[in-house]
């Protein structure tokens, strides 16, 4: 049995892994469930899973979750806080860690597996985006094993060599193609973006996800995040992964090859598909998962995103070529400006003006380490906490 820890446990990509993993209880046993304030998703997932531990990241939830258990007389003890994440990150009857916290939040729990040594399901992008050069020094020293599930960077894993990490150059790799939706408002006429609405924003046409990475989608920022990932992942330069736009969402991604080849990975868009590729690679296990219906697809198209319609994306990949702390900037003002648009503050063509102005007025350093990356992620947010507070 391979024990498990699921970070962010009440989340799509928990909800998500659950599933799977309850097809398999011969293979799996989850040691550890979190959540951050959801009580009940996290207590009900409890009751069926029936985890050693239960964390909640709020330690006012932690109470409550703790006097629910007690009541149903389950032998689970919980705990709370970032100390309490780590802990069942780092547990040695735990050998796989999904990390699926979403933001920033979830950078300290992950290193805590990357220093123990743990095969990492890797969906909190923002572990990278904020200190991937940390992230993966501390990966290689602890002996991690890292496993991409954003379904674009989980497709570029199964087009690649196995030796990938010597070199793309040397692999024969000329290009990586992440393929992108272009989220709701695709074809909608730009001089209409300023009056869209959170509820607009998180109806993405094809996945089912939150609705802080939704509005990401909707901007395209979600896909400039995943090109910085892609970097650190795949070991190579921002000039070598180019996004596609693919509004049926059926290739997740491309990889192409020095003699003109090009593999892609297609599936249906359920992040099952991804989350069953790490949890048995090199194997392959059932992830309830319908087939892909070719012939019900009938079509695939291609377009180059629009830096006008999508200044989001631009502005990472201005980050990730300035390099140092300036991705955790632009991370941190995003999250800053999303949740302020998500909560009727500003509007949605505001989000790329708050992060652009941060970026602008917060110039980047060397990313010296975690310290360095934590302060220019708290004074991101505090400058793009202030900046939408003069305009409001």
């Amino acid at each position: 049995m391979i024990g498990l820890t699921v970070l962010g446990s009440t989340g799509s990509i928990g909800i998500s892994t659950l599933d799977v993993i309850g097809r398999h209880p011969d293979r799996y046993r989850v040691i550890a469930l979190t959540a951050n304030r959801d009580v009940d998703g996290l207590f009900n997932q409890c009751k069926s899973f029936l985890p050693h531990y239960a964390v909640m990241a709020d330690a006012n939830s932690a109470s409550e979750l703790e006097q629910k258990i007690r009541y149903e007389g389950l032998n689970i003890e919980v705990l709370s806080g970032v100390e309490g994440l780590e802990y069942v990150a780092s547990l040695e009857d735990v050998a796989y860690v999904m990390a699926a916290i979403v933001g920033a939040a979830g950078l300290l729990p992950a290193l805590a597996a990357a220093r123990a040594g743990k095969r990492i399901l890797l969906a909190n992008k923002e572990a990278l985006v904020v200190a991937g050069e940390l992230f993966m020094r501390e990966a290689a020293a602890g002996g991690a094993e890292i496993l991409p599930i954003d379904s674009e960077h989980n497709a570029v894993f199964q087009c690649m060599p196995a030796n990938f990490h010597k070199g793309l150059e040397k692999v024969g790799v000329t290009q990586i193609l992440l393929t992108a939706s272009g989220g709701p408002f695709r074809r909608l006429p730009l001089d209409q973006l300023q009056g869209v609405t959170p509820a607009q924003a998180c109806a993405h046409p094809n996945w089912e996800m939150g609705r802080k990475i939704s509005v990401d989608s909707a901007t395209m920022m979600n896909k400039g995040l995943e090109v910085i990932e892609a970097c650190w992942l795949f070991h190579t330069q921002s000039d070598r992964v180019k996004v596609v736009l693919h509004p049926q969402s059926v290739i997740h991604s491309m990889v192409a090859y020095s003699d003109g080849s090009v593999l892609a990975q297609l599936g249906n868009p359920d992040m099952r598909t991804p989350i069953a590729h790490a949890l048995a690679w090199p194997e392959r296990i059932v992830s309830g998962v319908e087939p892909l219906d070719l012939f019900e697809v009938a079509r695939l198209d291609f377009e180059e995103p629009d830096f006008n319609r999508f200044s989001c994306l631009r502005l990472a990949y201005e980050a990730i070529e300035q390099g140092g702390t300036c991705p955790a900037i632009l991370n941190a003002a995003n999250e800053v400006a999303v949740a302020s648009f998500l909560a009727g503050g500003i509007a949605f063509t505001a989000i790329p003006q708050v992060i652009e102005s941060v970026l602008e007025s917060l110039p980047g350093g060397q990313a010296t380490g975690l310290g360095t990356l934590l302060s220019a992620d708290a004074e991101a947010r505090r400058y793009a906490e202030q900046m939408i507070q003069n305009w409001v």
